[in-house]
């Protein structure tokens, strides 16, 4: 049967993959980003989110799926009002019309990055809902402001799933944590020897070479595809061993 997905973050890099590998399936997609979109809207701002869900709400009868990709890495507070703002108004906004799906399902990209260390202040007023507080506490350590969009992501994802809203209306959520991928966002950072040196101290992996968007893209199909209702609230490490490693007791 030919279901009907959106996908943030669409026009490239794991968002693109996603949205490749289920046309090929045979499923409708519509794609958000800040352009080269059906839905061309900026996630990181309160205008942008409204746009696109009222936009949603005109192209799709119905929804079997959403996958919040979208996402920057940047130094800067915009970091978080894309990464954790704009994946949560994603997620949220569209939830009534999933909720009419027989078989819906959600899935949000996370990171490994979560593992690494945040700015509790700014995990916590975005937790709480408080866009302002969020970028105003980041603003004080910038540089923190990928792990700590994350981390809250991760965080509001698990409290999340199991609720009333999403897994007591059969909504499945779930997310991915992907290790480093080559992307455009990370290309120049890859380029660089020294910083590849860096990255294989922040995220050490047991396979030789990073991951590439078809991997990610190739776990986010199966989330949104699977059969059962039974898994739910999990961020499936696809690393190449970054979270076993950094966490071996951890289960």
């Amino acid at each position: 049967m030919t279901c009907t997905y959106l996908i943030t973050g669409s026009a490239s890099g794991i968002g693109a993959a996603i949205r490749r590998r289920l046309e090929a399936g045979g499923n409708r997609v519509i794609g958000v980003d800040l352009r080269d979109a059906d839905i061309e809207a900026d996630l990181g701002t309160e205008g942008g989110r409204k746009a696109m869900a009222e936009a949603a709400m005109r192209l799709m009868p119905r929804l079997d799926g959403v996958v919040a990709a979208a996402g920057i890495s940047h130094p800067v507070p915009a970091t978080l009002s894309i990464n954790y703002f704009g994946a949560v108004a994603t997620l949220e906004s569209l939830r009534p019309l999933l909720a009419e799906a027989p078989r819906p399902r959600a899935v949000a990209i996370c990171s490994t990055a979560a593992l690494l260390p945040v700015h509790d202040a700014a995990v916590t007023a975005c937790l709480a809902g408080d866009e302002a507080a969020a970028v105003a506490a980041i603003a004080e350590q910038p540089d923190l402001s990928y792990m700590s969009s994350k981390r809250a992501l991760s965080l509001w994802l698990r409290r999340t799933a199991v609720s009333p809203a999403w897994a007591g209306a059969g909504i499945l959520l779930n997310g991915i944590a992907p290790g480093v991928v080559e992307t455009g966002m990370t290309a120049p950072l890859l380029r660089d020897p020294e910083m590849v040196k860096l990255i294989a101290q922040s995220n050490p992996m047991a396979v030789k070479g990073f991951a590439v968007p078809d991997e990610m893209a190739e776990l986010a199909a199966y989330l949104l595809t699977f059969e059962g209702h039974y898994l739910l609230g999990q961020i499936i490490f696809n690393d190449g061993g970054t979270d076993a490693l950094m966490r071996p007791d951890a289960f």
